[in-house]
């Protein structure tokens, strides 16, 4: 069972014990962890970790270490779908709330799984989408 999904910074945070991941964010994987429930990531989120290593903004390692986590079994998090009904929940998530492209995608598997995304992200917690931070 699916109990939510990290946003790009979430899952590195969670990943790497970062103390900017919120302690109720924290403490919602760890508990889906601890339940036998995933947190699931977009594609696109790992698109944005490329993107963002190539642009020096995070470790050079951050990519390796979050692909090595989501291969293995027993960690909490695990890696979303992303198709044309994701692609369709995106209209539910107004451009005019969510205008980034990768969030609204974040935003809208939320929406589409049932599930509440785990994210700081001021306009993402602003909208409509059900936010855990």
């Amino acid at each position: 069972m699916i109990a939510g999904v990290a946003d790009t910074h979430a899952a590195l945070w969670y990943l790497l014990k970062n103390p900017r991941l919120s302690a109720t964010a924290r403490q919602f994987m760890d508990s889906a962890a601890n339940a036998g429930y995933d947190i699931v990531l977009s594609p696109i989120s790992l698109a944005e970790i490329v993107y963002l290593v190539e642009k020096n903004r995070l470790p050079a390692s951050a990519y390796a270490d979050l692909k090595t986590a989501l291969a293995d079994p027993e960690y909490v998090i695990e890696e979303a779908p992303f198709n044309g009904e994701i692609v369709d929940a995106m209209l539910k998530v107004s451009r005019a709330d969510v205008p980034d492209m990768p969030d609204r995608i974040v935003a809208a598997t939320g929406i589409h799984l049932g599930v509440p995304v785990i994210s700081r992200d001021g306009r993402i917690r602003a909208s409509s989408v059900n936010t855990i931070w």
